[in-house]
């Protein structure tokens, strides 16, 4: 079990909405900067084309966000459960009441992994099916609904309330098992670091920031202010420089979002306050004198108030290097790729495969595999390493040819 209770928002899909209208991509970004442990989605589709845009949705919450998803609701078949786990989803739940569902769970269990397989009990009677379903290989996680009597099971659950009040989500942490509340947010999303803070006041435990090192052994300049460097936490990208003093330190540990000491209007300034360009926090880090803060934060439109996506933007000076940064080369190429899919060049050999169609473009890939292989057969490395780059190559036109992103494909492989 965690050390911590997660706070989990339950959204309701169809055709990309909320039951309630709502954009689940929308609502899924917003939940992931604000403080939700994890998003659980009810795929409520009633047609075969809403549930294919579901899993599209899904797929895409799961690439836009930083938060685990759970997901469910409509299987049918064992088809359904691969496709929820191939777009992205950490879990399938499957509902105890239907037994079409409880008979797909071990073949489930089977071919994806028992850790992915959650139970959900929404009645009190389905508790005595407890011992069958871990023989069929569900998951001891198990999603309880409200009339499920929680001080009789003994297993790790998820709670799932009917609501998100301080009082509910108490009283669904009576059984020390529970790891996380389930809760239904309406027609209001609900800032969950805010809400966690409110929790930690009355002593549940939840996962929220907190400095490693306290204010009191930072060493601020004069002023009382300590310079925060400002970085993309995924390009690293430098966005620009502010200070902090205690006062907006804490207000930043506190609400998950970079908040600054303004030295011209000598007040605190929340960064988004009035742009609605937030930096919500994703890791701060100080310095070996103890006295400088970096920030990696995901930057909501641009840094600068300029405009500009980073305040550093004016160049003074230059000389020309080879990037050798892998991701950076990697996204560099492939921005070429995507340019000439998009504006054909004559003679470019990229817009002769695009031209040719995917079997060539697979024919291709194929030749270069095997020129890997081979070269992988001779003592010298050299060889070796031109054709893996242009395997590499091939691949990324094919990734341009099927719509996939660098960013898909890391993070796919973080996700294993």
């Amino acid at each position: 079990m965690d050390t911590y209770v997660k706070l989990i928002p339950r959204l309701g899909c169809c055709g990309g909405k909320t039951t309630e209208g709502l954009d689940i991509l929308e609502l899924a970004q917003f939940y992931s900067n604000n403080g939700a442990d994890e998003l659980f989605i009810d795929d409520l589709s009633l047609t075969d084309k809403d549930h294919e845009t579901t899993i599209a949705t899904i797929k895409e919450a799961v690439r836009q966000t930083d938060i685990p998803v759970i997901t469910g609701g409509n299987i049918k078949r064992l088809e359904d459960v691969k496709k929820y786990l191939y777009a992205g989803a950490r879990a399938v739940y499957f509902q105890v009441g239907d037994e079409d569902q409880v008979d797909l769970i071990k073949e489930a269990s089977d071919r994806f992994g028992s850790e992915k397989i959650y139970a959900y009990l929404d009645q009190e009677e389905q508790y005595r099916r407890l011992p069958e379903l871990e023989q069929l290989g569900a998951s001891v996680m198990i999603l309880a609904g409200p009339d499920v009597d929680m001080m009789r099971l003994d297993a790790s659950c998820y709670r799932v309330s009917i609501d998100d009040t301080v009082e509910t989500i108490q009283a669904c942490l009576e059984n020390e098992e529970i790891c996380g509340v389930v809760f239904s947010p309406g027609s209001s999303p609900v800032d969950c670091m805010a809400k966690k803070q409110q929790l930690k006041k009355q002593g549940i435990p939840v996962d929220t920031f907190e400095s490693l090192v306290a204010w009191d052994q930072f060493r601020p300049g004069s002023d009382g202010l300590v310079p925060v460097i400002v970085q993309d936490y995924k390009t690293a990208e430098v966005l620009m420089l502010a200070y902090m003093n205690q006062e907006a330190f804490e207000a930043t540990l506190n609400a998950g979002k970079m908040t600054y000491f303004s030295r011209s209007r000598q007040s605190l300034w929340l960064k988004g306050e009035t742009s609605g360009h937030y930096q919500y926090v994703k890791a701060l880090s100080l310095d070996c004198d103890n006295d400088t803060l970096l920030a990696k934060v995901h930057q909501i439109g641009a840094a600068c108030h300029t405009g500009a996506r980073s305040c550093f933007y004016q160049s003074l000076v230059k000389k020309e290097y080879n990037e050798t940064n892998p991701l950076k080369v990697f996204e560099d190429v492939f921005a070429v790729i995507l340019d000439r899919q998009e504006n054909p060049k004559e003679g470019s050999y990229t817009n002769y495969l695009f031209e040719k169609g995917i079997d060539k473009i697979l024919k291709k890939l194929g030749e270069e595999a095997t020129e890997i292989v081979i070269a992988a057969k001779n003592p010298d490395a050299e060889e070796i390493k031109y054709e893996i780059a242009d395997f590499l190559y091939h691949m990324m036109v094919l990734m341009a040819e099927k719509g996939l992103t660098w960013e898909e494909i890391t993070g796919e492989l973080a996700n294993r």
